[in-house]
Order: C-alpha cells, then sequence, then structure tokens
C-alpha cells in the first residue's frame, strides 16, 4: 500500500511537472539589445519599445546598449561578434545590412554572420514630385532625364542607400542622366523638393506633404504596393534591376538555437500587435509588417544578392 506521504509527494510532482520542464529554457537570464543609432532617433526608440514588450514576455529584463558609427555598422559589427546563446540581438536596417556594404568594408558579413531574426517595419519608399509638377508620370520623368541629360535634379534621404542605389539604377537601365543632390536627413530633401530646389525625390512613406497633396507619388521604391497610391508602379514591376525592402528587423550573431528563433518568432509577432507598439507605428508614420525568421532571412539574401549587382553595374562607391 502506497503510503500517505508518497501519495502527497506523487501528486506534488505532478503539479510541478509543467513548471519543471520549463527550467532551462530560454531566456533565463537578461538579454542585451544593441542599437547601432544613438539615442531618440528611430532605431532607438524601436528598440526601446521592443525591450520592453518582448522584456516584460519573456519575463526577464532586455537592456539596449547604443553602439553608435560607421554608418550603423560598428554595432550591427559587434551583434555579430557575440556569443550565439541568445542573450545579445540587435537593431537592423536596411542600408547596413544590404546596401553598404557592397561599398565599404563592412565588420561582417550579410550572409554569413547573422540569424535574421524577425521584421517588424516595411517602409514604402515613394518617388515623389510636387503637385504641380510637369512630370505626370514615371515615364515623363525618364524621358526628361534622356532628353535633358543631368539637368533633372533629385534626390532622398539617404546617400547611398538603397532608395539610392534603385534610382540610380534605373537610370542606368534607361540610358538616362539624372544629377544627385545629396542632403542630410529626409527633411531636407523635403524642403528642398518643396523649395523647388531639387525636381523630384524618393521620400520615406505617410510624410505630411504627401499626405496633404503636396507632392505627387509616381512610382513605389520597395518591393510592396504604395497604402497611399496602391496603382503606383513598383520599379521591379517595370523590369528595373532593385526595389529593396526597406525594413527594420531584429537580428543575433550566426549561430542562433531554433529555440531561441521561435522564442523571438512568438514574442516579435505579439510585440507587433500591441497597442503600444501600434500607438509607436502611427506616431512615427510606420507600416507595421512582421515577418518570422525564415521570411525576413529570405528578404535579407534576395535583396542583397539584387543590390550586389546593382551597385556593380552602376559603379557606386
Amino acid at each position: 500500500m502506497i503510503s500517505a506521504a508518497r501519495i502527497i509527494a506523487l501528486a506534488a510532482a505532478a503539479i510541478l511537472l509543467p513548471f519543471m520542464a520549463q527550467a532551462g529554457s530560454y531566456p533565463e537570464k537578461s538579454i542585451t539589445f544593441i542599437c547601432p543609432y544613438s539615442a531618440g532617433g528611430g532605431g532607438d526608440t524601436a528598440s526601446r519599445m521592443i525591450a520592453k514588450l518582448a522584456g516584460d514576455m519573456m519575463g526577464v529584463k532586455i537592456n539596449v546598449e547604443n553602439k553608435t558609427g560607421g554608418g550603423a555598422t560598428i554595432g550591427i559589427g559587434a551583434v555579430a561578434k557575440s556569443k550565439p546563446d541568445g542573450y545579445t540581438v540587435g537593431f537592423v536596417s536596411t542600408s547596413p545590412i544590404t546596401i553598404r556594404p557592397h561599398m565599404m568594408k563592412a565588420p561582417y558579413h550579410p550572409l554569413k554572420d547573422f540569424s535574421y531574426i524577425g521584421q517588424f517595419v516595411a517602409s514604402s519608399q515613394p518617388l515623389v514630385v510636387l503637385k504641380g509638377s510637369p512630370h505626370k508620370t514615371l515615364d515623363d520623368v525618364i524621358a526628361y532625364a534622356k532628353a535633358n541629360p543631368s539637368k533633372l535634379r533629385w534626390s532622398t534621404s539617404v546617400q547611398r542607400g538603397g532608395p539610392h542605389v534603385a534610382v540610380e539604377a534605373m537610370f542606368k537601365a534607361e540610358g538616362a542622366k539624372a544629377t544627385f543632390i545629396p542632403f542630410k536627413g529626409g527633411s531636407k530633401v523635403l524642403a528642398a523638393l518643396l523649395g523647388k530646389t531639387i525636381d523630384v525625390a524618393m521620400i520615406s512613406e505617410g510624410n505630411k506633404a504627401t499626405l496633404d497633396g503636396q507632392t505627387r507619388i509616381l512610382a513605389e521604391g520597395t518591393p510592396n504596393k504604395n497604402p497611399v497610391a496602391p496603382n503606383a508602379p513598383i520599379l521591379t514591376d517595370r523590369g528595373y534591376p532593385l526595389a529593396p525592402a526597406i525594413f527594420f528587423g531584429v537580428a543575433g550573431p550566426a549561430g542562433l538555437s531554433d529555440e531561441v528563433l521561435q522564442k523571438w518568432d512568438e514574442v516579435l509577432a505579439k510585440v507587433v500587435q500591441s497597442p503600444e507598439f501600434k500607438a509607436l507605428a502611427s506616431q512615427r508614420k510606420w507600416s507595421l509588417d512582421f515577418a518570422g525568421h525564415k521570411a525576413f532571412t529570405k528578404t535579407v539574401i534576395a535583396d542583397y544578392n539584387a543590390a550586389k549587382k546593382a551597385v556593380a553595374d552602376i559603379g557606386m562607391k
């Protein structure tokens, strides 16, 4: 006959078994989240919101550490060099991953040194002109640039970034010549367009001038339909070489375990759907677009390879 003490011990074990099974599961301690951008910017704000929400969901502290410099390559390089145990991850975005390594020596290889955990934002990048511009369509812009070499003036917010390469590749494919005018930041590019210093700009989505009807969208520079102008042609649909995804995402060093990747897939999907993150996205004019580990990795590989060819073809350094 089983003693009363034995029965109590077995019952206790049955109650504790589910919790014991979780012992040793990821995460067991605090996580470092490296942001390669300075405090106060969009990348930093997103990193801190993700750290707070994901940390609460995982039951651990996620500490944001800003490591800036090198066009974000220093912080991203620190992620690549970290131990692949899931306790150091970081914020990644388009240019330092799919574009810049083709133009400069980066302290990492985008296709060898990372585990791409997930994407949480995919921004639109419309090519726009002023509403009163004589260029009514993308074909008008191309025709003018062909007929008037180097007279068309244009810009984008990130010099040598994805949109810059995409538009230069478009002109190259058409045998057209336009003049790129560099500015520091999207607000200055928009001011130059509104002040007629430039004729065309590729800008971030949801800007006030576009929403107020001051500009006209001629094309979309990413793989997705533009939510403001869904009929605007996507550059690659027109046969041009590049329309890179403009993403915000999370990555870790190469070799993260399936357990870590699955946990972040689950948690990041919930973060993106949370009221707090939706409110931040609305304030910042971001398009929330979650992609898990597999889909995000596929996007990065495709865009990295497409950008490599485009950069080589147009001779951009």
